[in-house]
């Protein structure tokens, strides 16, 4: 791992007794600062990864500034990578007595501290930075100021173990907005990721009606979020610049050369009389694309019968792909429907060379009062194994109930998994079924380590 001391240690003392006047003529004067100080506990190391950016990093907290009178007071969280605080940056402020920061902000931090996540490179990927509280009465300063301790925060880059297909990884634009995770406020942004062309990258997004752009990091700080004011196709930092979408399963492409971009309809899917009559009773199944193998899959229950694959639930595209040749390798050719059997799938789609694969395999899935009267008013809502252990499903139409996790459709299965501590990690615990509220649902499960989301985006 490499190491780098970014920081050394602040150290300060707070003298300033100057007093100022107030409209109302109270005299304030700075406090002891041993009253005003973190009351958080930090981790000894925090993790920094673009997955998980979207996720809380700290909540700090502090017990009150005391001004010596009643009155509002106003705290600013800043952050410094000198540790003398010269270059101070405001993370966030607030009235009340707590601030949170996120992995996003403070993968920005690092990167502007020198760090990077690129074992080939002689940049360290550890390193740290320092936060320090200040107070000051009202909400614009007076010259009267608090300041509280300062915490030194340890953080370390997730190191690129390896690259998808063909070199494809995720990078550090996302989307983010109204149409897709309530401005961040319902997950982490969508995932871009680099294709063949080093200037060109790529997201597969399902959107919901509503407004988009996009930006860096998961986070607004970075100051680099675009739109497109004009609608031209060419992104920019123009005011009132969002994105106006409908909703739909799309390819967000954008040229970070020139600042093109495009957002079309595009969603693969299974289709036939082994899934959905051909689809007259209802949509196809909907493929989620796998950066590390540059390819599309779909967790699926079939039925005998027989399928193919189509574009945007739609015959019309003239995209539909079977395989006459009944050799692994879809064409389109007369007579390609592909015979399946009963039972659970995953099938993969690598447009690369066309080649596919229908693999028997688990097919897990929501269930319960919040989705289909646990199982008796249908299917579960399927999830999609992407990578070995990475579950994904959008969008799940949830009611108000309860809900939990299952394989098969089946509770035989003896792998239903609920959270009983409600503490983001499934368990199989008594009472482990998971309260939900009526919206539309992003889902991901990681059953490496039983961790789990459920993200309402409207």
């Amino acid at each position: 791992m490499k190491k780098l001391s970014i920081l050394g240690f602040f150290i300060f003392a707070l003298i300033n007794l100057n007093s100022c006047e107030m409209e109302d003529d109270v005299v304030f004067t700075t406090q002891d600062p041993e009253g005003f100080v973190f009351t958080n506990s930090l981790q000894d190391n925090y993790i920094l990864s673009n997955a998980t950016s979207g996720n809380l990093g700290e909540r700090f907290t502090w017990g009150n500034a005391d001004f010596g009178s009643p009155t509002n007071i106003t705290y600013e969280l800043q952050r410094s990578i000198t540790g003398d605080f010269s270059d101070a940056v405001v993370v966030s402020s607030s009235t009340d007595n707590e601030i949170a920061m996120s992995i996003g902000q403070m993968i920005t931090v690092a990167t502007e501290a020198g760090l990077d996540n690129d074992p080939g490179t002689a940049a360290p990927n550890t390193g740290s930075f320092s936060v320090r509280l200040r107070a000051f009465p009202g909400d614009t300063g007076s010259g009267t100021e608090a300041f509280s301790d300062v915490l030194i925060l340890n953080v370390e880059l997730l190191e690129q173990m390896d690259t998808g297909g063909g070199g494809i990884m995720p990078v550090s634009w996302g989307v983010v907005g109204s149409g897709y995770n309530d401005w961040g406020n319902a997950g982490p942004d969508g995932t871009f990721y680099s294709t063949m062309d080093a200037d060109v990258i790529v997201a597969y997004v399902t959107l919901v009606d509503g407004q988009i752009k996009f930006r860096e990091n998961n986070d607004w700080s970075s100051g680099t979020d675009l739109g497109d004011s004009n609608g031209d196709g060419i992104l920019d930092q123009d005011p009132d610049n969002n994105i106006n979408v409908t909703a739909g399963n799309y390819r967000i492409t954008f040229n970070t050369s020139t600042n093109a971009y495009s957002i079309d309809e595009f969603s693969w899917g299974v289709v036939g009389s082994g899934y959905n009559d051909w689809g007259n009773a209802g949509p196809d199944a909907k493929f989620y694309y796998d950066y590390t193998s540059d390819s599309f899959k779909v967790s699926v229950v079939l039925v005998d019968g027989q399928i193919k694959f189509r574009t945007n639930n739609d015959w019309g595209s003239g995209d539909d792909l079977g395989d006459a040749g009944d050799d692994g390798i879809l064409d389109q050719d007369a007579d390609n429907n592909i015979d399946v059997t009963a039972g659970n799938y995953l099938i993969t789609i690598n447009f690369n060379d066309n080649s596919y694969s229908i693999v028997e395999n688990d097919v897990w899935g929501v269930v319960g009062s919040g989705y289909n009267d646990w199982g008796s008013a249908g299917p579960d809502f399927a999830l999609t194994e992407i990578q070995d252990g990475i579950l994904v499903g959008d969008l799940a139409p949830l009611i108000d109930g309860q809900i939990k996790f299952r394989t098969n459709n089946d509770w035989g299965s003896g792998d239903d998994l609920g959270d009983a501590g409600n503490d983001g990690t499934l368990d199989q615990d008594p009472d482990n079924n998971i309260d939900v509220t009526a919206g539309n649902y992003r889902v991901r499960i990681d059953l490496n380590d039983n961790s789990y989301l459920l993200n309402r985006i409207n």
